[in-house]
Parts: C-alpha cells; sequence; structure tokens
C-alpha cells in the first residue's frame, strides 16, 4: 500500500531544479533572448497566426456564402469539415521532411500556397469547386504547426518556454480577432461583388508575407549544429549516410520506442481540438439564432471571447513553468466548464459577451501549455512530426464537431425572444464543451510530466541514432540567479545571451 501511495504521489510531483526561481515578470522571464531568438519566434508565430485567419474566415462567413452557393448551415460546415480531415496529410509531409532538412523552407512553401489557395477560395464559382479549394487548403494548413511551434520554441531559453507557449498558440486567438474585425469593420462597406471575399483576399496577402519573413530569417541552432557535426564527420572520415531504408527504419524504433506516448498525446489532442471547435465553430451562429444577436453584435462577442483567449492563453503558459503541463491543464479546462451558463443562458448581449470572454479564457489558457507540452513530450529527433501529427490527428477526429453541433442544434428547437422557433445552438454547444472539459482534466492528470525537458539538444532526424534518443532529461533549467553569478545557460549562444560556463541539470520526472 505504501508503495502506490508513493506512485501515486511521485506521478503528480512536478520535478524541476531545485534552485530554480519563477517569475511573472515578463522582462525578467526574456532578458536573455536576442534579436535573432525573437525573429525566430516571430516568424513561427505569425504563420500559426495566418493557419487561424483562414480557418476562421469560413465559420464567419458561413450566412454569405450560404447565400451564394444556396447551401444551408450544415452543408457549408461541410469544408470545415473537409479542411479538418485532410490536415494531418500535410502535418505528416511537413513534419518527414522539416525534421531532417529544416524548418525554414517547409514553412516558407507552405505559406505561399496557402496563399494561393486563399485566392482560389474567393473565386471559386461553384459550391464542388469551393469544397476542393478548402480540402487543399486543409493539407497545407496541416503543415503549419510541427515546424511552427518546433523551431519557436527550441529557439528560447527553457524557462521563456512556458510564457511563449502560451504566446504562440494564441497566435490562433489573434487570427480568428484580425478576421472578426475585418469582417465587422470592413466587409460590410465592401462593394456587393466582393463581400465576404474581402477576407480571402486579405488572408493571401498576409500569407504571402508571413512567407516572405520567414525566408529571409536563419535556419534554426539545432539544424546548424547538425550541419557542423555532419562536416566534422566527413572530415575524420566517420560521416555515415542515411539512406531512405535507415531513416525509415529510424522511425519504425522512435514509434517503438514512444508508442505510448503517441497513443496518449493524440488522444489529448483529440479533446482539445474538440474543445476548441466546440466553443468557436458555430459561436456566431448560435448568437445570431438562439439569442437574437444581430450578426454586427456576435462579431463583437467574438472579438470580446479571443481577448479572453489571448489573455488566458499567456497566462497559463507562465504559470504551467511553476505549477506543470498538466495542472495548468487541468485547471483551466475546470475555469471553463464553470462559465458555461453565463456562456448560453442569458439572452442579453452584455450577459453573453462576458460568459464568451471567461469560456475562451479558460479553453484558450488549456490550450496555451499545448505547444510546449507536446515539444517536451516529442521523441527528441522528431518534435515537428511528433507535435504536428498528434496535434492534427486529433483535428482529424475532431473534424465533425461543426456538422454534430449544427445537426445537434437543428434537431433541437426552442423559441426565440421573438417568438419564433429556432434551432438550440446554445443548449448543444454547452453541453458539449462541459463533457470534453471534464474529460481533459482527467486526462491531463493522468499522464507524465515532462516540465523543462532539453528540447534544443537532440540529434535531427537525418543523423544516425534519431530513433534511440530518449526523452528523460530535465532540460537547462538556468535560474535567475545563476545568470547574476555569471554561470551559462545551455542552449545556443546566438540565440541567447551567455558568460562563462554551462550548467546542465539531470533528472527523471
Amino acid at each position: 500500500m505504501v508503495e502506490y501511495k508513493r506512485a501515486i504521489v511521485d506521478h503528480f510531483k512536478v520535478s524541476k531544479n531545485p534552485d530554480q526561481q519563477f517569475s511573472l515578470n515578463p522582462f525578467k522571464v526574456c532578458k536573455n533572448i536576442t534579436w535573432l531568438g525573437y525573429l525566430q519566434f516571430f516568424s513561427a508565430w505569425f504563420c500559426w497566426l495566418m493557419d487561424a485567419y483562414d480557418y476562421f474566415s469560413v465559420s464567419l462567413s458561413v450566412t454569405g456564402l450560404g447565400e451564394y452557393y444556396g447551401q444551408d448551415t450544415t452543408s457549408v460546415t461541410t469544408s470545415m469539415t473537409l479542411t479538418l480531415l485532410l490536415r494531418s496529410a500535410g502535418a505528416l509531409i511537413s513534419g518527414l521532411i522539416s525534421d531532417k532538412f529544416g524548418r525554414r523552407n517547409v514553412l516558407v512553401a507552405t505559406m505561399t500556397i496557402i496563399g494561393a489557395l486563399s485566392l482560389a477560395t474567393a473565386y471559386a464559382k461553384t459550391f464542388p469547386q469551393f469544397l476542393a479549394v478548402r480540402a487543399l487548403y486543409g493539407i497545407a494548413m496541416g503543415a503549419i504547426f510541427g515546424p511552427a511551434s518546433s523551431i519557436g520554441l527550441e529557439s528560447l531559453p527553457a524557462e521563456a518556454r512556458g510564457l511563449f507557449s502560451g504566446i504562440f498558440q494564441q497566435g490562433y486567438a489573434v487570427g480568428y480577432l484580425i478576421a472578426a474585425v475585418v469582417n465587422l469593420g470592413f466587409v460590410p462597406d465592401m462593394p456587393e461583388h466582393i463581400g465576404y471575399r474581402g477576407l480571402f483576399y486579405l488572408g493571401a496577402a498576409l500569407s504571402w508575407a508571413a512567407g516572405i519573413i520567414r525566408l529571409f530569417i536563419p535556419e534554426s541552432d539545432t539544424y546548424k549544429a547538425a550541419k557542423e557535426r555532419k562536416k566534422e564527420q566527413i572530415e575524420a572520415g566517420d560521416y555515415q549516410q542515411v539512406s531512405a531504408k535507415v531513416y525509415a527504419k529510424e522511425i519504425g524504433k522512435m514509434v517503438k520506442n514512444y508508442w505510448i506516448q503517441i497513443v496518449y498525446c493524440f488522444w489529448i489532442m483529440t479533446l482539445f481540438n474538440f474543445f476548441s471547435h466546440s466553443s468557436q465553430d458555430l459561436y456566431p451562429k448560435m448568437m445570431e439564432t438562439a439569442k437574437c444577436q444581430t450578426e454586427h453584435d456576435a462579431t463583437l462577442a467574438t472579438i470580446i471571447s479571443n481577448v479572453g483567449a489571448i489573455v488566458g492563453g499567456t497566462i497559463a503558459g507562465a504559470v504551467s513553468q511553476k505549477i506543470g503541463r498538466r495542472f495548468t491543464m487541468a485547471l483551466f479546462a475546470l475555469l471553463a466548464g464553470a462559465f458555461i451558463p453565463l456562456w448560453i443562458l442569458p439572452n442579453d448581449w452584455s450577459s453573453l459577451a462576458a460568459g464568451a470572454f471567461f469560456v475562451q479564457f479558460g479553453v484558450q489558457g488549456a490550450w496555451g501549455v499545448i505547444p510546449v507540452f507536446l515539444q517536451e513530450a516529442s521523441p527528441p529527433a522528431y518534435r515537428a512530426l511528433f507535435s504536428g501529427l498528434t496535434y492534427q490527428l486529433g483535428n482529424m477526429v475532431s473534424s465533425a464537431s461543426a456538422q454534430i453541433e449544427a445537426r445537434g442544434g437543428e434537431d433541437r428547437q426552442i423559441v426565440d425572444c421573438h417568438g419564433e422557433v429556432v434551432d438550440d445552438y446554445a443548449t448543444v454547444s454547452g453541453i458539449f464543451v462541459g463533457i470534453i472539459a471534464a474529460l481533459i482534466m482527467i486526462t491531463a492528470l493522468a499522464g507524465k510530466e515532462n516540465l523543462g525537458k532539453a528540447i534544443e539538444k537532440s540529434k535531427t532526424a537525418g543523423e544516425a541514432g534519431a530513433g534511440e534518443q530518449e526523452n528523460d532529461e530535465v532540460g537547462p533549467m538556468a535560474t535567475f540567479d545563476d545568470r547574476e553569478k555569471g554561470l551559462k545557460r545551455v542552449g545556443t549562444d546566438s540565440l541567447y545571451s551567455t558568460d562563462k560556463a554551462s550548467i546542465t541539470h539531470k533528472e527523471h520526472v
């Protein structure tokens, strides 16, 4: 019995450097990040922002798209389902390439393709054409998260990764916010022949801008170090070319070593994707039909909800550096569930907007931990593949979320404030989000804590032995006092300033 109790205590223990100091002061956390580190992070964040902008341009245009193509809400949301279904293909392709050859060129190519497909969305003449374009869009959009989150976080000191994980993930909320502002402030004033297409025109321009910025920023130091090792091995006559057959074998070894982690992360990402989609995709439609709000007011409430998402995600990311990734996810999922009644029960705009703010504070607060959580849980040499694929496989399973809610709302009728019988999207969404929040709490607490793993010190997928690397080393949690004593942080000199010696803290979590 004592052994079982000890095992339970050890499971929930957050292991870290006992000398580490925690600070919510962002200036203190960010003190050692150089301009190159910031540029690496910003370029990755911008690409991720555009993923959200392009995806939610459709959900914000459901009414306009339905009128143009003569389709109902459920039919239009089929395009969103196709996008989510095919993202896994993009994650697989981009993960395999970027883990072996580097992140930069993959992101540049992806953003170029996305810009072109955004224009194609605007010019699609028939509904089948529209669905085909959005299906291709899904493949391209699935290629973003893995490489972007990998290069964004591996370029930062360990103690800054929690905070910047939250900031990175809320690039998604910022993308949603920008799309909502454009839809609210500019689309109504556009000529009739443009209308909702204005969202997609801007999306094309911004996607290409993200690709251009990424093009002019160097590859991450993880891949620079790999090139140096290759050069040294060639000079010493020890270099072994990794053939396609050997590369496939290494991936097989990785799957064999990490299959439990793969299944766990796939399951938790399925829950998280249901969590976000069920609370966002049909929210504007819910406000308009079940709550008698105008399209303008529904969009304004969407903007407010995304402010809550940005605040919650950033705070949660920082807090996770202290209490661990699992506890932070569970805590913010609980917060989201607690505010569901305020989110769906009132009929006045102010109360509904407040409920939306706090629900998204919780939903995206829990999400703010995900980028660093997946990076720390990943096999060291396959972080883009592992994080991107588990994320997008979860997206694939949750792809029917919007249709489930739409069909559920259509099957459940209520009388609105005007005395008319309408679809009850509010109740269906509330039940859905509540169930998912509870499952996330249970799943997060059941998992393993990987706080502070040394994600920047791995081989790349193109090196021999990549599939056999272990990921059980707690990373370089250098303290703020250490910096003042002149100790050097483990990591890449070009990305954050260092001084004299290096410290490494190893501990099994």
